[in-house]
């Protein structure tokens, strides 16, 4: 899958881009390959009712019309927010490089806090009183020494690291927050203050549509965009099963440092910290700490530009008869199990652009599961 830099959309190009990801069964990797198979949003979009139909979809699969994309923009705009596109000025660099970066994002603040160098500060919800202060005093001396603090704007330690970003003042490089529900919604509803603060001091960020509120599913996604927009992440208490430590996971298999705050073997919130420290996170007491262990990436950035066009031109169509074939056996060969897109390409003899169509298909039909490391499997729903 190839990764498009974007050197500005224009606005009937954004409305594509807008629909195409609001298109059901579309998500960031399908949004993608749409656009390395046909070239551009247009093309993609009156592709999707074919595609999904030959995937054996029951019921049509409409894309959302250009007039709902324009009522969405007006909604972004009234809420003081702005769309940005993948490689455009606020969209951070460093989360073009995950598998699934956000083609799109609201967001509502400064872009130079997109543009810096940034750290993820997560923690427990309800963290201990000591731990509250010691996330706001690294955030503080962090964003004091030119690096971003990201969070994910929830109660405990994520308020306490944004708090103490802001603490550093007009020289701190600031803080970046981001929601799990749409830009123009508060949650939890007592940061009201500490979310209007941001947005106008630092970067506010969403990729759900405006006015959705954030319900289970949209934490994992909203998870992947903080470690992903940073160069490392921070766990300052968590407990075993906590979001911070679905945040910490992703950075490390999105090639980020994972560093940890030690706490006390006989307190549950500091258990998900010290196993992630067991495991080889990288021990961190303060700031200074934090700034050793990233000082190399900052050197080293990690997202450099990877093309100037907007769009790549499609690749030759595959060969009808192929793809008959790979309609009748690749879903034989992915089953339920999980699939490897190479293993398929092994072992089917078909050529890499049959198999993604077939995928693409499916995809959009619903039949169609994405899973961690280019694998796939048969919906069971």
């Amino acid at each position: 899958m190839s990764r498009t830099r974007v050197g500005g959309l224009t606005r009937a190009e954004r409305l594509d881009w807008l629909r195409l990801i609001r298109t059901e069964q579309v998500g960031p990797i399908t949004f993608f390959d749409l656009l390395d198979r046909y070239g551009n949003a247009a093309a993609a979009l009156e592709a999707i009712p074919e595609l999904a139909k030959r995937g054996g979809r029951s019921r049509p699969l409409t894309p959302p019309s250009r007039s709902a994309a324009e009522a969405e923009l007006r909604r972004i705009t009234a809420a003081g927010a702005r769309l940005v596109a993948l490689g455009e000025p606020g969209y951070p660099a460093p989360l073009a490089r995950i598998p699934d970066p956000p083609p799109l994002l609201q967001i509502r603040g400064h872009d130079a806090v997109a543009a810096a160098p940034a750290v993820a500060l997560v923690g427990a919800r309800s963290a201990a009183l000591p731990a509250m202060r010691l996330a706001g005093r690294m955030a503080a001396d962090l964003a004091a020494a030119g690096v971003v603090v990201v969070s994910g704007l929830a109660r405990g330690i994520d308020a306490a690291a944004h708090d103490g970003a802001l603490r550093a003042g007009p020289g701190g490089a600031g803080t970046m927050a981001v929601v799990a529900g749409g830009i123009d919604v508060v949650y939890p509803p007592e940061h009201a203050a500490l979310q209007a603060r941001i947005a106008a001091e630092g970067l506010l960020v969403a990729e759900q549509p405006p006015g959705t509120e954030p319900q289970a599913r949209h934490f994992p996604r909203r998870n992947r965009i903080v470690a992903g927009a940073t160069l490392a992440t921070v766990v300052v208490e968590a407990a075993p099963r906590s979001g911070s430590l679905i945040t910490a996971r992703l950075a490390g298999d999105y090639g980020r440092e994972v560093l940890a705050v030690p706490g006390s073997p006989a307190d549950p919130r500091s258990e998900g910290a010290n196993r992630l420290i067991r495991d080889g996170a990288t021990l961190v007491r303060d700031a200074a700490d934090v700034l050793e262990a990233i000082r190399p990436l900052i050197d080293r950035p990690l997202a450099e530009p990877v093309m100037e066009t907007a769009v790549a031109p499609p690749p030759m169509a595959p060969d009808p008869a192929e793809l008959d074939r790979a309609r009748r056996e690749i879903p034989r060969r992915i089953g339920a199990s999980a699939a490897r897109l190479d293993d398929l390409v092994h072992e089917s003899g078909l050529t890499a652009a049959t198999i993604l169509t077939i995928l693409l298909e499916l995809e959009l039909a619903g039949r169609l599961d994405r899973l961690p490391g280019q694998k796939v499997s048969l919906s069971m729903g």
